[in-house]
């Protein structure tokens, strides 16, 4: 045995409760990543590698910022609101938000939850400026420039500030706080310690997030050492007064990041895919109708060559926040190789790269995430999608693990069978 002495292995591995560990030096915060396998009724493997904080190894239970795959989770939010018969996806979207919704070239076409859900509404970003701070009205950050030059319905355009104004109409039909509202229509009833922000999730959670480096150890994100931020982390106009307490809901759903902030564990996001899988129950809870399912992995979207943007082969078909793949021929979104249709969703923001995705002729899926990709990161030799989600997807990042520094790497198999620690 060679590097950190025997003590502060062993001192290390009480710390972080596993099994066993990597005698390696302390490292830095280079990054980490995990994956969680399943089916509908079991996880069926957890392997994670690298650090989600000094001093702390990163686990399949560590929660970290999933980007974009949060779409999918607001979707069923949406989904358990529209099923209440609260929310309506074909309703002019304006009437629940109580100010109208236009692009000014089509003044006279309704903008409806289904196209913001399905990126067909014609909003585009400008930048970051879907991010708008507490403190300011989202009816105010949406200008002339935030439109495209095609009608509602017809033209696709991956945008973030879709899912802001999807927060507020949720918000303005429910008088409650979009975080607050997550929690009770997704995240409590499926059990799941995670949050969009920091503001629900339990002190436990708090402690267990990942710190998003840039992959040179520089943090850009959630360096919490463990403790809630302060006005949970949510983007303000003026940094020295929080007024989250006295939020008006419906205001701006953008403060809790809804197209990009949820933190959860890899755990936590393969219940998401086993209710998915599970046709809106996992576990013994009914979420959502089977129906509703369906409808979020029905294509409102296909590609035609000219009725929107692939980002070269990206995206080439989408369902109300679910991304399909390899259903329509020659698009470059074979992520897996093989393909295999697949549906659900990838995520990218603050040098992360995540995915939840699902083989439903196999009854099976994946959930992972990496922290800490140096940017730009390059892309699969045979899709569109970069080559740490093509590794991550068919488990094949043995190079990247390789030079991900360790405190310690923990492999777990299926449940009834003996653990396993890597290194």
């Amino acid at each position: 045995m060679t590097g950190a002495p025997a003590c502060r292995v062993a001192a290390l591995a009480a710390a972080l409760a596993l099994a066993a560990c990597a005698t390696r030096p302390l490292p830095s915060l280079a990054g980490g990543e995990a994956r969680v396998t399943f089916s509908v009724t079991r996880l069926a493997g957890r392997t994670a590698y690298g650090v989600a904080a000094p001093s702390r190894a990163f686990t399949p239970d560590t929660l970290v910022r999933i980007a974009s795959v949060s779409k999918l989770v607001t979707a069923i939010g949406v989904m358990r609101l529209v099923e209440a018969g609260t929310l309506d996806l074909d309703r002019d979207v304006s009437d629940v938000l109580g100010w109208r919704l236009r692009n000014p070239a089509f003044p006279a076409a309704p903008i409806t939850l289904r196209m913001l859900l399905s990126h067909t509404s014609g909003l585009v970003d400008q930048g970051d400026d879907y991010a708008v701070p507490l403190g300011r009205d989202l009816r105010d950050a949406i200008q002339p420039a935030n439109w495209s030059a095609h009608p509602p319905g017809t033209w696709f355009h991956y945008t973030n500030f879709n899912f802001p104004v999807v927060a507020t109409a949720m918000e303005a039909a429910t008088a409650t706080r979009f975080d607050r509202l997550m929690a009770r229509l997704v995240l409590a009833p499926l059990h799941l310690d995670a949050c969009y922000n920091w503001a629900t999730c339990s002190d436990g959670a708090v402690a267990r997030a990942a710190v998003l480096t840039d992959g040179a150890g520089t943090v850009v994100k959630d360096d919490l050492g463990g403790f809630r931020p302060a006005c949970a982390g949510v983007n303000r106009v003026d940094a020295s007064r929080c007024d989250l307490d006295a939020y008006v809901p419906g205001t701006n759903g953008a403060v809790f990041s809804p197209q990009g902030g949820l933190r959860i564990s890899m755990v936590g996001l393969a219940t998401i895919g086993r209710l998915l899988l599970g046709n809106g129950a996992v576990d013994g809870v009914r979420l959502l109708r089977p129906d509703s399912i369906a409808l979020m992995r029905t294509p409102a979207w296909r590609f035609d060559g000219r009725n929107g943007d692939s980002e070269e082969g990206l995206h080439c078909a989408y369902g109300l926040a679910e991304e399909l793949t390899g259903v329509v021929p020659g698009c470059r979104d074979d992520l897996f190789g093989g393909g295999r249709p697949r549906d659900g969703h990838s995520g990218e923001a603050f040098h992360v790269r995540s995915g939840l995705w699902l083989d439903r002729a196999r009854g099976t899926g994946v959930a992972f995430v990496a922290t800490g990709v140096v940017e730009p990161a390059s892309v699969a030799a045979d899709s569109a999608f970069t080559a740490v989600e093509h590794a991550l997807a068919t488990d094949s990042n043995r190079t990247r693990r390789a030079a991900l520094p360790r405190v310690m790497q923990h492999r777990s198999a299926a449940p009834g069978q003996p653990r396993q620690t890597s290194r």
